[in-house]
């Protein structure tokens, strides 16, 4: 079984690639830097060329397709999601014509209509508010039908608020720690809002489960639980011992902010047989010492995929 990893180099890839190998996935990755237990290439995958030739020199069975623009502040409506649209589809079929048999994609919760509590892979209305999650969601819809045409086996892993080792800054947990390690003060929304948040390592196994069997279709890849932002951030106050940084209230929540997201994960534990291995305390934990070790060591967090 041979695996083609895009995206890498990035915050889920990082860690998808040796949960491939434990499973006994020869895997090739498109990365930046090496990778233990890896052939790592070097593509630019919005390259068409170089994405052709990729595939076609690796010949994967199987196909983890990670690689989007992530960058923090500019994602959601960044015209590169067309790119990345257009990028997507060619590397399926390209993949499907090198006599690839599985492929799965990473989704996101974005593709919701974020209008209900908790959202199921069978009932909840797809219906994005931003781009990124339109550009998501039109991928997977042309993608089902695609591999439905040409016999291709095809799953797509809807991510929810994910956190851990290795997130860049800009993002919520990664911006929260910096702050309460530096001594500085975080200001933030009042934090009443619920996310369905879900460690890294636990997304990165998901994912790698999800491509080793075979459901089909759209997986929620969340923890099944919301907690109120306030919660996590209380959580890494009092790991730090710096409550007092913590300025509720000091940024308006958006007005087009639901009040939850959370993730029904019935498929994930019932179909896939994937269950969490980390606890909100646990990943915290987990998270808080990677960032120290981060701080005191130089570590590099991951690169945007």
């Amino acid at each position: 079984m041979r695996v083609l990893v895009t995206g890498a180099s990035g915050f889920v890839g990082r860690h998808a690639v040796p949960a491939l190998v434990a499973r006994g996935y020869a895997v090739h990755a498109v990365a930046r830097a090496p990778m233990s237990g890896a052939v790592v290439h070097a593509a630019d995958l919005l390259d068409e060329a170089q994405r052709r030739a990729l595939v076609a020199a690796v010949a994967p069975s199987h196909l983890l397709h990670l690689a989007w623009d992530a960058e923090p502040g500019r994602y959601w409506t960044s015209p590169s999601n067309l790119d990345w649209v257009a990028a997507s589809l060619d590397l399926a079929r390209s993949f499907v014509e090198a006599g690839g048999r599985r492929l799965v994609v990473s989704g996101t919760c974005a593709e919701y209509r974020w209008d209900s509590p908790r959202f199921d892979e069978a009932t909840s209305a797809c219906r994005p508010a931003t781009l990124y999650g339109a550009a998501k969601d039109g991928t997977r819809r042309i993608l089902s039908a695609y591999a439905a045409s040409v016999g291709l086996s095809f799953a797509w892993g809807r991510l929810f608020y994910l956190y851990g080792p290795g997130e860049r800054r800009g993002r919520l947990v990664s911006d929260a720690v910096h702050a309460l390690l530096a001594g500085e003060a975080f200001p933030t929304s009042p934090g009443h809002q619920r996310r369905d948040f879900l460690h890294v390592l636990d997304a990165a196994g998901a994912l790698a489960a999800l491509l080793d069997g075979p459901v089909t279709g759209a997986v929620n890849i969340g923890s099944g639980t919301a907690v109120p932002v306030r919660t996590l951030l209380d959580g890494l106050a009092e790991r730090t011992g710096r409550p007092d940084l913590l300025d509720y209230g000091a940024r308006a929540l958006g007005p087009s902010e639901p009040a939850v997201i959370e993730a029904a994960v019935a498929r994930l534990r019932d179909e896939v047989g994937f269950r969490p291995r980390f606890t909100l305390d646990t990943g915290l934990d987990d998270t808080l010492a990677w960032w120290r070790d981060h701080r005191a060591g130089g570590l590099r967090p991951a690169a945007s995929p």
